[in-house]
This record gives C-alpha cells, sequence and structure tokens, in this order.
C-alpha cells in the first residue's frame, strides 16, 4: 500500500466527473487500498479517487472514532437512491480543502447502490455521520465539491484564498 498525494483546490481536476470502475481487478483493489492508507494518514473519514487523481467512481470511507476500531468501506459506483426529507446540519471539512470547514445541510437519511471490491451489487441505508460522508464524497465523483453548498460569498472567499496559496507555492 501507498500513501497518495492529495489534489489540492484550486486544482481543477477537483470539477471532473469521475468514470464507472468497470470490471474490477487488482488494479482498482490496489486503488481502494491505496486511498483507505493516504485516507487514514490525512487523516479523514472519507475518501473519493479523485482527490487523488483517479477519475474513477471510488469512495473510501470509515467513520470509526477509535483507530483501534477501524471500520473501512468501499464503494464502487455508487449511487444515491433515495433520500430523506429531513434533513440535518453537519460541519463539513475535506482533505482537498485543508483547514476550511463549513455548516452544510445535507438530508438525513440516504439510500446507496454499490458494487463492492468482488463487484457485487449492494445497498446501504445509512444516517447521521455516514449519510453524510456518503453524499459528500459522491458528490466529488460529479464534480461537486462541499463549498458548492454554502454561499456564493464564502465560496469566493475560500476559492480566492487557495487560488493565492497555490500561486505563492509555484513561485
Amino acid at each position: 500500500m501507498a500513501i497518495l498525494p492529495l489534489v489540492i483546490l484550486p486544482d481543477q481536476r477537483l470539477r471532473l466527473v469521475s468514470e464507472p470502475v468497470g470490471t474490477v481487478t487488482a488494479e482498482i483493489r490496489k486503488i481502494a487500498d491505496d486511498m483507505l492508507e493516504t485516507m487514514y494518514d490525512a487523516p479523514g473519514v472519507g475518501l473519493a479517487g479523485i482527490q487523488v487523481g483517479v477519475q474513477k467512481r471510488i469512495v473510501t470511507i470509515d467513520t470509526s472514532k477509535e483507530e483501534g476500531a477501524r471500520r473501512p468501506q468501499v464503494f464502487l459506483d455508487p449511487v444515491i437512491t433515495w433520500e430523506s426529507e429531513e434533513t440535518r446540519g453537519y460541519e463539513e471539512g475535506c482533505l482537498s480543502i485543508p483547514d476550511y470547514y463549513a455548516e452544510v445541510t445535507r438530508p438525513d437519511r440516504v439510500r446507496v447502490r454499490f458494487r463492492d471490491l468482488d463487484g457485487r451489487e449492494q445497498e446501504i441505508e445509512a444516517d447521521g455521520l455516514l449519510a453524510t460522508c456518503l453524499q459528500h464524497e459522491i458528490d466529488h465523483l460529479n464534480g461537486v465539491l462541499f463549498i458548492d453548498h454554502i454561499s456564493k460569498l464564502k465560496r469566493d472567499r475560500v476559492m480566492k484564498k487557495f487560488a493565492k496559496a497555490a500561486k505563492r507555492d509555484a513561485a
């Protein structure tokens, strides 16, 4: 396993729509393993393929709190098939937008259809943090960032801050 470099805002790859995984191969399993290692190292609770430069519909999530009680989950080609009318706010952050957090309101519960690493179709109904993570990461697969769910004023400030930092780092 390897720790992969994170794609950081304002990198335009974060706006790409990811391609379906297709056949589950040893390469796809290795990417998922590397994504999990990268996510744990960051540390984070979720990671989408595009965040490590892989334009495939792969998501890794682990919402367990203690390091010794890890429960890694891998979702290939995930699709939200249902969402509750009830919503809930959660302070979200993102490994691709380091050190920035904002309250985002999303459906409280979702149902997601996906394939596992054996290629089998699965469905999960999630609430709370897992539901938030699934929605956040599936957004990434569609080129949507959590800052797209906040006010234009706040989003513009974040974009400007990260564009300045990228310029400074390139100099």
